[in-house]
């Protein structure tokens, strides 16, 4: 099976830099997507229906703004896109398909970048989900939790890590989250599962000032997780880069499951 995610940084942007042309040759199982940047009338039909996939989304009240979404061609059960966590929910940052044997969530964690009031929501956002992920591990559910999680875990995952020690995405308390839910609870970053050491290579994102991009100055703020329940083998992850379809790159990673 495999499964791919990405920040587009905006549908209609990707679609024009050619996201479903590369889409479509993948063959994945699931992809989710990030950051939407638009609304369900926003949406034409190359956007939602592509060689057979159908598109599942949840979309930001707020115009031109942050949105979720998951294509695949396996029909879910059922579909969540409300946690009752009301910033989260209008700001269409989370969407779950379940299955018999599988969850596919693609969510797109809050950032706290511009200022204070957004990183205390960023910080309640990560309590929430503690619990929530906590309950799920106990109820025995397998799940791929995939998505922006705007945090980067260790010193390995981003380029600069020195100057970035107080900084939103790399503060301790948002790198101490992943740490719990790696050794505490059980599950995996299927990322570094695979590469334990990579560094430039595993990098997902790349700010627009200056010349990141061209520098590799970057960080690994993307990530698939799986529940301590998915325990099949993870057979390869790829950060894609041939091509740029937005400020992020697609990770993509093969597990030896099929739904």
């Amino acid at each position: 099976m495999r499964v791919i995610t990405v920040n587009l940084n905006g549908i209609r942007s990707a679609l024009r830099k050619g996201f479903f042309e590369w889409m479509r040759l993948q063959d994945a199982d699931f992809i989710c997507i990030q950051e939407l940047k638009a609304q369900e009338k926003d949406m034409t039909e190359e956007m939602l229906n592509i060689n057979g996939y159908a598109g599942y989304f949840s979309y930001a009240q707020k115009p031109g703004y942050s949105g979720v979404g998951i294509y695949t061609k396996i029909k879910p059960k059922k579909i969540i896109t409300k946690l009752n966590f009301d910033t989260i929910d209008d700001e269409g940052r989370y969407i779950e398909l379940i299955y018999d044997d599988l969850s596919i969530i693609s969510s797109y964690f809050p950032s706290g970048s511009s200022g204070d009031i957004r990183q205390e929501i960023k910080f309640d956002f990560l309590k929430f989900m503690t619990k929530f992920l906590n309950l799920k591990t106990q109820k025995k559910e397998k799940i791929i939790l995939c998505g922006d999680l705007n945090i980067a875990h260790k010193e390995i995952d981003l380029k600069n890590h020195r100057g970035n020690k107080k900084n939103s995405g790399f503060l301790p308390e948002e790198r101490a989250w992943i740490t719990y839910l790696i050794e505490e609870i059980g599950w995996k970053d299927t990322y570094r599962n695979v590469y334990p050491n990579e560094e430039e290579l595993a990098y997902t994102w790349w700010s627009n000032r200056g010349q990141a991009w061209s520098n590799n100055v970057g960080w690994r703020i993307d990530y698939q997780m799986t529940s301590p329940s998915f325990n099949y083998k993870i057979k390869d992850a790829l950060v894609y880069k041939e091509e740029r379809f937005s400020d992020h790159s697609p990770l993509i990673v093969d597990y030896d499951f099929n739904l």
